[in-house]
């Protein structure tokens, strides 16, 4: 079940960096009390805080489930790597950004090192 939670907590860390990325304090003082209850003007200013707030909270209870089952590096490790891989999955898939054949191969390491920590762990826990 610990590996199911680093990967949530990997989709809500990936959520939470794009939540970063477009989030902008500045534009939080456009907001008034004329036009914050205007959907169409403040929620494209509010969603990337809610984001911030929502994402935050979920990755670090997700990855906290983790950790009481797997030792903190291992955990720690897979979901950094898991969150890379997603966040370049991401980037190609929503924002047209463009892959090359050396981040392909460099996450194709990441991903053989996630399955090898895997099953490493799942060998220390079958021996007695």
């Amino acid at each position: 079940m610990a590996w199911i939670y680093i990967i949530i907590a990997a989709v809500f860390e990936t959520a939470w960096t794009f939540s970063v990325k477009f989030f902008k304090l500045s534009d939080l003082k456009l907001l008034t009390w004329h036009n914050f209850y205007k959907v169409d003007f403040s929620f494209p200013l509010l969603a990337p805080l809610l984001g911030y707030i929502i994402f935050g909270v979920g990755n670090v209870y997700f990855f906290s489930l983790s950790i009481k089952q797997l030792s903190t590096a291992t955990a720690y490790a897979i979901w950094t790597a898991a969150t890379l891989v997603l966040i370049k999955i991401a980037e190609v898939s929503f924002f047209n950004k463009t892959v090359t054949w050396t981040e392909v191969f460099f996450i194709s390491l990441i991903m053989i090192g996630i399955m090898g920590l895997r099953f490493q762990v799942q060998h220390i826990n079958q021996v007695p």
